[in-house]
């Protein structure tokens, strides 16, 4: 049994506030480092990627794939750009990136890479020219999805094939929207050109053009958890079939 003398006194004060940051900050340094270097998960709130993502899915993303970037915090009002401090590749055709959206990079976006620097892109009728040739796509038959506001809508299902990269996308049944045509523009350096694969219900570099290598967070990878709130289930249903589901490999066939 400890004597009084063996029990150190309950700090009070500084001392107390010294001893917390002294037993959490190990912990709070590591989550920070790991979400600003390692990982990080991004939840999925609308339906341009349909139906690679879906509404609710939860990815986890590396922020490592093409190197070791130092973001900065509201960057156009302090007017800095983010650091490479280590290079380790760049984006390919075909992968889905989370980026800071280039009109106001205080929000995140994610988007399929279409185009890679000196690319010249052109869209007609939904069809990706990629330097002139069209790329392959097959129409496998109808898509039901979901909406935000938990509306049902059905659409062309297509694979596409994005350089050795075949995923999925869709085009509306009654015709395509506005970007559904674009003439042929050439992608800079150090950028790339994004698309997401629901074509007629996303806003992407169709609109605003081109995503810059340090504008990119880092590269999706799996879904970790997916959640549908219009299923009927309150205040949700867990989509387990879609649990540590990856993002890249053969797509699945069309779903009425």
């Amino acid at each position: 049994m400890a004597s009084d003398e063996d029990l150190e006194p309950t700090p009070t004060g500084m001392a107390w506030v010294r001893e917390v940051v002294r037993a959490w900050a190990p912990a709070i340094l590591a989550v920070i480092v790991i979400r600003a270097f390692i990982f990080e998960p991004f939840r999925i709130p609308s339906g341009s990627m349909v139906p690679s993502l879906l509404i609710g899915d939860h990815v986890l993303v590396t922020k490592f794939s093409y190197g070791v970037w130092l973001h900065f915090p509201f960057p156009r009002r302090l007017g800095l750009r983010s650091i490479e401090l280590l290079d380790l590749g760049d984006p390919e055709r075909g992968d889905i990136v989370v980026f800071r959206y280039p009109m106001e990079e205080s929000l995140t976006y994610i988007k399929r890479v279409v185009g890679l620097p000196g690319d010249r892109v052109r869209v007609k009728n939904n069809q990706i020219f990629l330097n002139g040739e069209p790329v392959e796509r097959k129409y496998t038959g109808q898509y039901e999805f979901v909406d935000d506001r938990c509306r049902t809508h059905k659409a062309r299902h297509y694979i596409e094939q994005l350089g050795d990269v075949p995923h999925e996308k869709l085009t509306n049944l009654g015709g395509g929207g506005f970007l559904q045509d674009m003439d042929e523009v050439t992608v800079p350096a150090d950028s790339v050109f994004v698309m997401g694969d629901n074509r007629d219900n996303s806003e992407d570099s169709r609109r605003w053009k081109f995503v810059r290598y340090d504008q990119v967070k880092g590269k999706a990878h799996f879904i970790w958890l997916s959640l549908d709130f219009c299923g009927g289930g309150w205040p949700f249903d867990i989509r387990g079939d879609r649990a540590f589901r990856g993002l890249y490999g053969d797509p699945e066939p069309a779903a009425e």
